[in-house]
């Protein structure tokens, strides 16, 4: 193993929701992901999942049992949606995300809506 440095990984990609595996700590993955636009509506049944903002503004939104919120995640912010909770990410600008989630998990989760075309199904993919 050889120190990452976050920017290099970036920068080695252009893909948008398709997240690149970094590193992995036991049984979890260290992804990074450059996200703009929506995501789709899903849930992860058995896992919470992780979200770091390194660049840019991520909203959240929540399906949960007293209703519907979002969440706002400026640069430098932290959230973990809980396993189970209906989520939908948002990114109105180009975001850059560091994500830790159990090694196989999708970025669409065990169910959610129809996927878009810019939306990568992937337990993500390798650094290059």
């Amino acid at each position: 193993m050889e120190p990452i440095a976050l920017s290099d990984a970036l920068a080695s990609f252009t893909d948008r929701w398709s997240p690149r595996i970094v590193t992995a700590v036991n049984d979890y993955d260290v992804r990074l992901a450059k996200v703009e636009g929506e995501h789709v509506w899903h849930v992860h049944d058995h896992t919470d999942e992780f979200f770091l903002v390194l660049d840019g503004e991520l909203h959240i939104s929540l399906r949960e049992s007293a209703g519907e919120r979002t969440v706002v995640l400026p640069k430098g912010s932290v959230f973990t949606v809980p396993r189970g909770t209906e989520h939908k990410p948002y990114a109105p600008v180009p975001t850059a995300l560091l994500l830790f989630e159990p090694t196989g998990t999708l970025t669409v989760g065990d169910r959610h809506d129809d996927v878009p075309d810019h939306v990568d199904v992937t337990p993500g993919h390798a650094l290059a």
